[in-house]
């Protein structure tokens, strides 16, 4: 599933392609994935407007809409965005295509339609309206603010970082990653962590997803140290040798090491 550092890629891959590009024609629309708006509702608000600038809270993509609002894309499990000149060469399971001035085109793929789109006056009304918590990568370059976050909260760490309504943009992944990182076991209960720990524990989420974002999601490799590359039952943790686990929390399967996760 994409996670914040894969939509972090996407908002840059918009930003380098089809941003400034007025839009000419709607010419597919999925409307199972769309959010409190109609296809041809939808193509209006578009039409002959260019996608300005964009930003990102969470997993979530916004591309504002010549000067007012905001086009919103959640991705789902297999979301992603294409920017393309031949249109007989269309991905297959674009659930959103744009025809550009420019001659080229914008497709949102989505193979399970797991992902959403809509409209939204703010990224601020969308974060209230959805109940998400503070972006994890902003709030995690704030010790404070995520100690403050995680006050409170008794749950496993693993469905705690996990919970978009306390901290938006991790995911399974790099929860995983992160707790692995930072040597704590997926069930440890957070209200058991110290402010120390938490402050740990918020520099090492920044640095998991700053790297993510460097290393383009594994385009360019993951370091030797990381779980991700071994994020499976039976492969040997890169740290202590030890074999990876699998383990369930919160309804999401996951993985560990049982040797240096504590």
């Amino acid at each position: 599933m994409p996670e914040l550092p894969d939509v972090q890629i996407f908002k840059e891959y918009l930003d380098a392609t089809a941003l400034h590009q007025r839009v000419a024609e709607v010419l597919a629309c999925q409307g199972s994935l769309l959010e409190d708006i109609s296809c041809p509702a939808l193509a209006r608000r578009l039409t002959g407007n260019a996608l300005t600038v964009t930003a990102r809270h969470g997993k979530n993509l916004f591309a504002r809409i010549g000067d007012g609002g905001y086009l919103v894309m959640h991705f789902g499990m297999t979301g992603f965005l294409r920017y393309f000149k031949d249109r007989d060469k269309s991905p297959e399971h674009t659930r959103l295509l744009l025809r550009l001035h420019n001659g080229y085109f914008l497709a949102y793929v989505c193979q399970r339609k797991l992902g959403r789109i809509g409209l939204a006056d703010s990224l601020e009304d969308y974060a209230e309206k959805k109940q998400l918590g503070p972006d994890a990568l902003e709030l995690s370059r704030d010790p404070d603010a995520f100690v403050g976050r995680l006050q409170g909260h008794r749950g496993a760490l693993k469905g705690l970082l996990m919970n978009q309504k306390v901290i938006a943009g991790f995911g399974n992944i790099y929860t995983d990653e992160v707790l692995f990182q930072a040597g704590l076991h997926p069930k440890r209960s957070a209200g058991e962590l110290s402010d120390p720990q938490r402050r740990s524990l918020a520099a090492t989420g920044r640095h998991v997803l700053e790297t993510a974002i460097e290393h383009r999601v594994g385009e360019k490799g993951w370091p030797g140290n990381w779980l991700l590359p071994k994020r499976r039952k039976g492969q040997k943790c890169p740290r202590c040798g030890r074999a990876i686990e699998r383990i369930t929390v919160s309804g999401r399967a996951g993985y560990y090491c049982p040797g240096h996760q504590r």
